[in-house]
């Protein structure tokens, strides 16, 4: 059978396999019997399990890398199955640590009873090595009898302080890391897997092609991806000689020492091929040597260069590096013979959310109200460090509840007994409350928390509210349905119209409403004095949206900053080529997908025409003053929570504040519940004369002219979006 990845939801350690329910009917074997596993090096006793209903009749067995480890095979290598016979209940067993294990993790993280626990009904054999909690190494060194053993509740589990030798027990792991760690990225590692393991296990096969294997990977991202745990992963799991290069390390201030220490990590490598050298933030030691100005970063590069492919060769040695600025690397490195493959690792789409929420939760205790697939929906733009910090940052919640509830006395220094423990779960709400603190690491420089508004907050403009569902919500959380009816969704809306009619509240309940990421950006903090830095700005706008997505990006008062072009309002010209820069990224070769732009103005006269055609703007919606009907709504908004007098009418207050926007009414609002606490300082109602006398202190904001003036640029507008 050819071997696959275990689940993510399988801890590891736990000695599991699984394959399908036919091959177990052939084996007469059910879920929980022992099976033993043979490869070439090695044969291993596991425990059975069936595989997912995806995964039947594939052939494949799915195991954990610590099993792939003991086997000495890796993922893709065939194994033979048999079942296991004579494997009989232990009466005993004794398990000791490896030398170099911390005395305190057995002290505090381990006791007997934890370790029955976690091996019932499993499969052990004495000398051999068990992972505990799926990360502490612990040797069997006697069993009793001393065939091949299971433990029950009647076995009798004893753990050793004094140390086993680990050259006894020697691990060729780096790190503990293993493809099972790594949620998602199958395309990553089946490409890192075909450049890196085949040409060492198989070389012959390009042997017999006539072609040289690849010999350089280059990682890149953003932050957070999983660039360096891959290269972990490939360690443990590849059975080569793996050698790390921290950009920074290797710099010296004395002269060649640099370039010294380069020779002689890829000679250490050489020595020991097949190896892999892995370098880490390559940017830091591989710069453009035409913008860097030091001669030792230069010298730096060269010699990498000559290593990587100059007069010399350097064998079975294959390059790795890890970067998040693949723009800054000297573009000679980024050729074939160098870095063959460029692989970007992206941020995780939300089936990739899920299988990383898998693996960073398997090991926690969720109570039954934990919705993966939910927090997975709502975590959009979350990288996999921003997920991880989540899971830890909710588990911390849960902890703070826990030692507030009073079940726990912290003034007795005892262990808390294991029946209190049990109580100890990460419910929903943890989730929901460490997501107000942990926060996509991809926009946090530009990230604004915008309040909760919903649209029935908003009052009136039902209309206006209809088209932005159609335009925002539907596409974002119904993307089949547009894709199966062969169009694309609107990627730009401009609201327009008079001042206070609630532009920006709008799309503050796009926001919340449709669940993406919300990047605003106020006008003028894009201006700079420097020149190209406005349009620099604007382009890392863009480009985080992008690897964010699904997200909103919301430009207020648009007018400041994208006027018509050659008019030369100011003297630099900077807002033209703004305008410039917003024509190329909304409709320009960059495909904005899953990313909505909303504009808000009350000067819409004056945007740059280019702005407002289909493909940029392509939906333009007027905000009009409220009728009597929507000023009725917005009262009643916000009345909720006003004491009101007997006397008072809403739709009297309605009928009288004609030319009134949704501002000026919660300013008349505010002002009659102001003149009342003038009266008397305490909770009482509010009468009809205090709105009658806020009236008169706060005027209406438009004039008929005004109105007839907004409705005119409406109609323009629509002629120039036909056109």
């Amino acid at each position: 059978m050819m071997v696959s990845e275990a689940y993510r939801t399988d801890t590891p350690g736990r000695k599991i396999v699984r394959i399908d329910q036919s091959t177990m009917k052939k084996l007469n074997i059910e879920t929980g019997d022992f099976v033993k596993v043979k490869s070439q090096k090695s044969q291993v006793i596991a425990v059975v399990w069936p595989l997912h209903s995806e995964d039947e009749d594939t052939g494949i067995i799915r195991m954990d890398g610590y099993l792939r480890w003991s086997l000495g095979v890796s993922v893709g290598d065939y194994v033979e199955v048999e079942k296991a016979e004579n494997v009989k209940p232990a009466e005993k067993i004794v398990f000791a640590p490896l030398e170099k294990t911390e005395p305190f993790t057995i002290d505090f993280y381990l006791s007997p009873s934890d370790i029955k626990e976690e091996f019932i009904r499993k499969p052990l054999t004495q000398g051999e090595l068990v992972l505990v909690q799926g990360e502490i190494p612990l040797v069997v060194v006697q069993t009793k009898p001393v065939d091949n053993v299971y433990v029950t509740d009647r076995t009798i589990v004893e753990l050793r302080k004094e140390p086993v030798k680990e050259n006894e027990f020697p691990i060729h792991r780096t790190t503990r890391v293993t493809w099972e760690d790594i949620g998602d990225l199958e395309e990553a590692k089946e490409r890192i897997r075909e450049i890196a393991e085949l040409p060492m296990r198989h070389p012959e096969v390009f042997k017999r092609l006539g072609i040289e294997p690849p010999k350089g990977i280059l990682l890149y991202g953003p932050p957070g991806t999983g660039k360096t745990l891959l290269a972990k992963a490939l360690a443990n799991e590849i059975g080569a000689y793996f050698t790390t290069i921290n950009g920074p390390e290797i710099m010296s201030k004395f002269y060649g020492e640099s370039e010294e220490r380069l020779r002689e990590v890829f000679k250490e490598a050489q020595e020991n091929a097949p190896s892999i050298i892995f370098i880490d933030e390559i940017d830091a030691i591989a710069p453009k040597r035409e913008e860097v100005t030091g001669e030792v970063e230069k010298r730096v590069v060269a010699q990498l260069l000559t290593l990587m492919d100059g007069m010399q060769e350097r064998g079975r040695v294959i390059v790795i590096g890890a970067t998040n600025r693949p723009d800054d690397l000297d573009p000679a490195l980024r050729r074939p013979g160098r870095f063959d493959r460029e692989i970007e690792i992206r941020p995780p789409d939300k089936k990739a959310r899920i299988e990383i929420l898998k693996v960073h939760t398997r090991n926690v205790p969720l109570s039954k109200d934990v919705q993966l697939e939910k927090i997975a929906e709502l975590t959009n733009g979350y990288t996999g460090a921003d997920l991880a910090a989540l899971v830890k940052e909710a588990a911390m919640a849960s902890l703070r509840e826990f030692m507030a509830s009073g079940k726990v006395d912290l003034s007795k220094n005892e262990a808390i007994k294991p029946d209190i423990l049990k109580n100890l779960e990460v419910s929903m709400k943890h989730f929901t409350e460490a997501m107000k603190s942990i926060r996509p690491s991809l926009i946090r420089e530009i990230f604004v928390e915008v309040p909760e508004v919903h649209w029935e907050d908003i009052g009136g403009l039902e209309n206006v509210k209809q088209e932005l569902r159609e335009s925002v919500e539907w596409p974002m959380k119904y993307p089949k349905v547009f894709s199966d009816m062969g169009i694309e969704p609107p990627k730009g809306i401009l609201l327009f119209g008079p001042p206070g009619t609630g532009k920006t509240l709008l799309a503050k309940a796009v926001a919340t409403e449709s669940g993406a990421n919300f990047i605003t950006i106020r006008g003028p903090e894009v201006l700079s004095k420097w020149v190209g830095e406005s349009e620099k700005a604007v382009r890392k706008i863009f480009e985080r949206a992008r690897e964010v997505a699904p997200t909103v990006v919301f430009f207020d008062e648009i007018d400041s900053i994208a006027p018509a072009r050659g008019f030369k309002s100011d003297t630099s010209g900077v807002t033209d080529r703004i305008v410039n820069q917003l024509l190329t990224e909304m409709d320009g070769m960059i495909p904005l997908s899953n990313v909505v732009v909303i504009a808000a103005t009350n000067r819409p006269d004056i945007i740059d025409p280019a702005l407002l055609r289909p493909g940029r703007f392509d939906r333009l919606i007027y905000v009009p003053p409220p009728d009597i009907e929507s000023r009725k709504q917005i009262f009643k908004i916000h009345l909720r929570r006003v004491p009101l007098a007997n006397d008072v009418s809403i739709d009297k207050l309605a009928s009288i504040t004609d030319g009134y926007t949704g501002a000026d009414i919660a300013a008349v609002v505010r002002e009659a519940v102001m003149l009342k606490l003038r009266e008397k300082l305490e909770v009482s109602p509010v009468e009809f004369r205090h709105f009658e006398m806020a009236l008169k202190k706060v005027p209406p904001s438009l004039s008929k002219d005004v109105i007839m003036m907004y409705e005119r640029i409406s109609n323009q507008l629509k002629k120039i979006a036909l056109q």
